[in-house]
């Protein structure tokens, strides 16, 4: 089985990090979350930014999909389901919160 350079990639990372590669896609999925609040301040309170981190999330695996089908002639769809539920959890579970807590501004 030959590692492709998404892989090597993600790899060099952990081995950096020294981080799972459940915790980086939780550290990821929290900050591609607040960079979409700031992007989309005017739809910070709807959940666009949420769906930002799913779409990012979602193209990452199918990356990794691409992956497992070249080198193992199959795709490990549970794996990749648990990591976007992994990446988007926290983003999803802070906007709830941001939306129940934080005023609104509507102005």
């Amino acid at each position: 089985m030959e590692t492709t350079a998404i892989q090597s990639v993600k790899l060099v990372i952990v081995s950096a990090t020294g981080l799972s590669k459940d915790a980086l896609h939780i550290y990821v999925g929290i900050a591609i979350f607040l960079v979409a609040r700031l992007a989309f301040r005017k739809y910070a309170n709807m959940f666009l930014p949420v769906a930002v981190v799913v779409v990012a999330a979602c193209i990452g695996e199918l990356l990794d999909m691409r992956d497992d089908i070249n080198s193992l002639g199959y795709w490990r769809w549970a794996a990749s389901l648990h990591d976007v539920v992994n990446t988007a959890f926290w983003p999803f579970v802070l906007s709830i919160f941001m939306r129940s807590t934080l005023p609104s501004s509507s102005n």
